[in-house]
């Protein structure tokens, strides 16, 4: 039997399929638009790449009739309040139609990708576990809310009989087509973005996203989430970080509420005039100012002898990676 990853083009997706590369069985790779640029001539005969998007259900079922197992990866990020549309079509409606059509094919077992957004990103000074409760004024953000209906989707499936686990990463770094939304943090270290904040979050490498959902898809666990945190940073130090592998200028102005509230203000005007994503959004602004810590311990406990690797050398390569695709 085959395995299906959906949003094979994303961050996420990428990483996935050079971790299955490396297995046994072949791959179907349902993109949106361009296969990456990193699949390039490879694959062949392994990988059957597929057209399309999880807004079609006829689709969706004829793929998955020879898959045994489903990765769901494909989602739409976004801190625009203006995409609240898109947002909600892809990442709720979508994830229905996919554990929808894995229900009626028989599909054997899907992990999907949510995020530690459909936990609430929005807890000053606490420790978020997989057992927190949704609540509304924890987390700001379209997206946050889009993620949390589309998980409700994977709980009401596994109800139905769907084996399944789901997966709930931080912020994702890692190597993607330079240019995307999943590059954005590093694109704004690179292009010197002089503001930095004392809050903090979650980081993970996209390999080890990858890692940690090909060894559940592994295991007999069932109807359980995880958070994938590798470690607790600042945002100002992984900025630094970053600005320092790329030889560029880290930032130096702190924003503080006030000020932070009129810079994602200035962005929206700059983001209206030029038509370019804004580099700020009001949710952004607000989440960067939380001090929030994710606990890794259930996924560490759940498969013995995975560790993460270090936030520093994920930055680092994929900053060399970076400046190898520009030159």
């Amino acid at each position: 039997m085959k395995t299906l990853v959906t949003g094979a083009s994303g961050l996420v997706g990428i990483h996935l399929l050079q971790e299955l590369m490396k297995q046994e069985g072949d791959v179907v790779a349902l993109y949106r638009s361009a296969i990456p640029a990193a699949f390039s001539g490879q694959g062949n005969g392994k990988i059957q790449w597929v057209k399309g998007d999880i807004l079609d259900v006829v689709l969706l079922e004829d793929i998955m009739k020879d898959c045994g197992q489903v990765y769901h990866c494909a989602g739409f990020v976004s801190f625009n309040p203006s995409k609240a549309d898109e947002l909600m079509k892809i990442n709720i409606e979508g994830t229905a139609n996919v554990v929808n059509a894995a229900l009626a094919t028989g599909v054997k077992r899907l992990v999907h990708v949510s995020s530690v957004a459909a936990l609430g990103r929005k807890r000053n000074n606490t420790t978020v576990t997989e057992n927190v409760k949704w609540e509304d004024s924890a987390n700001p953000s379209v997206y946050g809310m889009s993620k949390y209906l589309g998980e409700l989707e994977v709980w009401r499936a596994m109800s139905e009989g769907l084996n399944a686990v789901i997966v709930n990463p931080v912020i994702i770094l890692g190597l993607s087509e330079w240019g995307t939304g999943s590059s954005a943090m590093f694109r704004n270290a690179y292009n010197e973005f002089p503001w930095y904040t004392e809050g903090v979050s979650g980081f993970v490498g996209a390999t080890d996203v990858a890692r940690a959902m090909v060894l559940l898809m592994a295991t007999t666990i069932v109807e359980e989430r995880f958070i994938l945190s590798a470690e607790n940073r600042s945002y100002r130090s992984v900025f630094t970080e970053m600005a320092i592998a790329f030889g560029k200028k880290p930032p130096s102005r702190k924003v503080n509420p006030l000020l932070a509230a009129l810079v994602w203000r200035i962005e929206k005007v700059k983001s209206f005039i030029t038509g370019k994503e804004a580099l700020l959004t009001k949710e952004t602004a607000e989440t960067a100012q939380q001090k929030v810590e994710f606990s890794n311990s259930k996924i560490l406990n759940a498969l013995p002898g995975f560790v993460f690797k270090p936030l520093d050398q994920t930055i680092r390569e994929s900053c060399a990676g970076y400046l190898k695709m520009m030159n």
